[in-house]
């Protein structure tokens, strides 16, 4: 799932190639990932690009008073190819979504893998209109995002720790790779309550939110929008490789699975040599 470091790094790629070019068309592929009919998606068409935003992990492009809003989803991605095919694309079980042409023919694809067909795209002329986006806690990135803001939203937060990192109510933008590698940076359990982090360990575990996603920025920067997914994994510590060695202390990454995702783990960094308990427990093992 693409999450903030590779929706920042679509919002540069894309606002580099997209603003100030006028849509010559669009085209609404799979009408199942449409989630508002008015303004239709073919308004955008005569209008001129002026904006590529990002708001957590959605994706605005922004032109005359309109807004596409893109929720990537699981298996969502954009490609972006100089030279589209002017006819209309094909309806049929295929990854496309959605198909803009600019004028002079470059353009981008939505596109979708898999059988989750969770991909959602908002027309609207105010982003907050989109219910995800009205929702959304502060950005890491955001300069009102500071250590006091912080510790005042663990208070009382009686939920593990990795629950709140993934709340995008809580905070924007993070997901399941990027939780577990701020985490690890943390050296701190999944498990932990939030509520029961000291000062000391609130202050690491916001610091490791600022290194962690700042670095994978910056190592997505400029590159083809191919190269991004393979750019995410590589960079990854923990996150997807169970069974590897820690690149820090060489013990093996655990993995704990849940009925639609798992989180991995390096139990001498983060849990004091013990190995998490099932899902079921949500707590260490004795």
């Amino acid at each position: 799932m693409p999450e903030l470091p590779e929706v920042e790094a679509l919002r540069g790629f894309l606002g580099e190639r997209v603003v100030g070019r006028s849509v010559e068309r669009v085209w609404p592929v799979a009408v199942h990932a449409l989630k508002t009919y008015e303004p239709a998606v073919t308004a955008f068409e005569g209008v001129t690009f002026d904006g590529v935003e990002r708001y957590g992990k959605f994706l605005g492009l922004r032109g005359g008073g309109l807004y596409l809003v893109m929720h990537l989803a699981r298996a969502g991605w954009v490609r972006w190819s100089e030279e589209l095919a002017e006819g209309a694309p094909r309806p049929g079980k295929g990854p496309l979504a959605l198909r803009v042409r600019l004028e002079g023919g470059a353009g981008f694809d939505v596109t979708e893998a898999g059988t989750q067909k969770r991909l959602a795209v908002y027309v609207v002329r105010d982003p907050q209109e989109v219910p995800g986006v009205a929702r959304l806690g502060p950005d890491p990135f955001d300069e009102a995002f500071t250590l006091e803001v912080f510790t005042g939203m663990l208070t009382g937060e009686r939920r593990q720790i990795k629950g709140v990192l993934r709340d995008q109510g809580v905070i924007a933008g993070i997901g399941n790779a990027y939780s577990d590698e701020i985490l690890h940076a943390a050296r701190m359990s999944p498990f932990k309550l939030a509520a029961k982090l000291s000062e000391e360990e609130t202050r690491r575990l916001y610091e490791a939110i600022g290194t962690t996603l700042g670095e994978a920025v910056e190592r997505s920067r400029g590159l083809p929008l191919r190269d991004l997914k393979a750019e995410k994994k590589s960079g990854l510590r923990v996150h997807g490789r169970k069974g590897e060695a820690c690149p820090v202390c060489g013990d093996t990454i655990r993995e704990v699975s849940f009925s639609d995702s798992a989180l991995q783990y390096c139990p001498t960094c983060q849990t004091g040599g013990k190995p998490l308990a099932d899902r079921r427990m949500s707590r260490l093992l004795k």
